[in-house]
């Protein structure tokens, strides 16, 4: 794996990893905090709702075999996840938020406004709704409220 995620080290000394304990990586991406899980003998369940990441993951993870559980849904459903996946009880829960590199570069996710891409900005390649149709369809006074709601820019 190349990709070292941005403060692992932080990270993984958070989330206190013994061996034999389980670990949920909630956005799993390439599976760099879970291959440092792995590594200190914990287990994992890596969760993202890109199937991208999970194929990434599972390249990068397969010497674990079975210590690393991947699970390709929306970590909003994180109890019925590890409830369907008989992992409890869990030691510590991990969410790296954000996007990743490899999503960035690839323009058919639409993601980067620096190459000519249509503009879908989803983790979820499946997703019905995508900022496109966000930004033409949603009604100005909504669009004023979420850009005041979820970021930072109060004008």
């Amino acid at each position: 794996m190349n990709h070292v995620p941005v403060l692992l080290s932080e990270s993984i000394a958070a989330l206190q990893v013994r061996p034999g304990g389980r670990y949920v990586d909630c956005t799993v991406g390439q599976g760099g905090h879970a291959a440092a899980v792995l590594q200190r003998g914990g287990s994992v369940l890596g969760i993202d709702i890109d199937p991208q990441a999970i194929a990434v993951a599972a390249q990068s993870l397969r010497q674990y075999g079975g210590n690393a559980i991947l699970i390709n849904q929306d970590f909003a459903n994180l109890e019925s996840i590890c409830a369907s996946a008989g992992f409890y009880p869990v030691a510590g829960v991990l969410f790296d938020l954000g996007l990743s590199s490899l999503q960035l570069a690839d323009t058919t996710r639409g993601f980067s406004f620096q190459q000519e891409a249509p503009l879908l900005m989803c983790f979820d390649p499946a997703a019905e709704v995508t900022a496109a149709t966000i930004v033409n369809t949603f009604p100005e006074e909504e669009m004023q409220n979420k850009i005041y709601l979820y970021s930072l820019e109060k004008k």
